[in-house]
C-alpha cells in the first residue's frame, strides 16, 4: 500500500515537471515577441541575449504604422496599413466564426436527430473531406472563387471556412446527446422546427458551440495559407500577410516585425481566455461523448 503511494506521488512528480517544461516550450516564443517589441534596437540586437528588455520603448509600433497608409476602414479616411490589416483579420475571424457555428450546428442537429435518405453516406463523405488538405482543392476553389467575383476580396477567405467539415463532425457529436424525448415534447407542444432549434438545441449544445467559436476563430486567424492565396491588394491584406510583406521588403527591422506579431497575437489570446470555459467544458463532453 506504501509502495503504491509512493509510486503515485513520485509519477505525480514527474508528471508535473514534464508539463511545466512543455508549458515553458510553447510560451516562451510569445515570451520573446512581446517582449521584443518593446526592445530597443540595441537590445534586440545585442549578441548576449537580453531577457527582459530594461528600457522599455513603443519605437517598433511606432515604424509598424508608419510603415505602409492604408484606407482604415473600406471607403474610409487613410490610417497606417497595420491598423487596416488588423481590422480586415478581425471581421475575417469573427465572420468565419459566427457562420461557421450557425452552419455547423444546424447540420450537426439535422444529421444526428433527423432520419433520412443518404444521411449516413453524406456524413461519411463529411468525414472523408476532413482527410482531404487545402492543397488539393485548391484549383477547384480559385475558380469557384473568380466565378462569383470575390478574388481579393476578404470575403474569399471566409465562405471556404464556413462549410468546415470538422465543425459539422464536433456538432453532430454534440446533437448526439440530446434527449429524443425532449424534441418530442416540443413537437407536441407546437413548436416547429426554428423554434426547437433555437429553444432547445441551441442551449444544450452550448458548450460545443464555443469550443467549435475558439477553433474556428483561429483557424481562420492562423489561415496565411489562403490568405496568401486569395488576397493580393495592401487595402485586403490580414495582419500575418502584411506583416510577411514588411519581413520580405526588410531584413534588418527586427523589432519592427516583432511588434506586428505582437499585434497579431493578441486578439487570439484575448478570444480564449473570453471562451476558455466554453472550451475546456466542451472538449470534456466531448471526449466523454466519444
Amino acid at each position: 500500500m506504501k509502495s503504491g503511494v509512493q509510486h503515485k506521488s513520485v509519477y505525480r512528480i514527474v508528471s508535473i515537471i514534464v508539463l511545466f517544461i512543455l508549458a515553458f516550450l510553447f510560451v516562451f516564443p510569445l515570451y520573446w515577441i512581446v517582449t521584443g517589441a518593446f526592445k530597443t534596437t540595441q537590445q534586440i540586437n545585442s549578441v548576449t541575449p537580453v531577457w527582459f528588455p530594461t528600457e522599455w520603448t513603443l519605437d517598433n509600433f511606432v515604424r509598424l504604422f508608419a510603415r505602409r497608409t492604408a484606407p482604415i476602414f473600406p471607403m474610409g479616411p487613410v490610417g497606417p496599413a497595420a491598423i487596416r490589416w488588423l481590422f480586415n483579420t478581425v471581421f475575417m475571424a469573427v465572420a468565419a466564426m459566427i457562420l461557421t457555428c450557425i452552419t455547423a450546428s444546424m447540420a450537426g442537429y439535422a444529421l444526428a436527430k433527423k432520419r433520412f435518405r443518404g444521411r449516413a453516406i453524406l456524413f461519411g463523405l463529411i468525414v472523408c473531406a476532413m482527410a482531404l488538405p487545402k492543397q488539393v482543392i485548391l484549383i477547384p476553389l480559385i475558380r469557384e472563387i473568380s466565378f462569383l467575383g470575390l478574388y481579393d476580396n476578404i470575403w474569399a477567405v471566409i465562405f471556404p471556412t464556413v462549410g468546415w467539415p470538422f465543425g459539422v463532425f464536433l456538432m453532430k457529436q454534440f446533437s448526439e446527446g440530446i434527449p429524443g424525448e425532449i424534441l418530442e415534447a416540443a413537437r407536441i407542444d407546437g413548436a416547429n422546427e426554428a423554434r426547437t432549434f433555437a429553444t432547445i438545441v441551441v442551449p444544450m449544445v452550448k458548450p460545443g458551440l464555443g469550443a467549435l467559436a475558439i477553433f474556428t476563430f483561429i483557424n481562420s486567424w492562423n489561415d496565411y495559407f489562403m490568405q496568401l492565396i486569395m488576397l493580393a491588394s495592401t487595402e485586403n491584406a490580414t495582419i500575418s500577410l502584411g506583416i510577411s510583406t514588411l519581413q520580405a521588403e526588410t531584413s534588418v527591422d527586427t523589432g519592427m516585425l516583432m511588434a506586428g506579431a505582437a499585434l497579431a497575437a493578441a486578439p487570439i489570446i484575448i478570444v480564449f481566455l473570453i471562451f476558455q470555459k466554453y472550451f475546456t467544458q466542451g472538449i470534456t463532453m466531448g471526449a466523454v461523448k466519444g
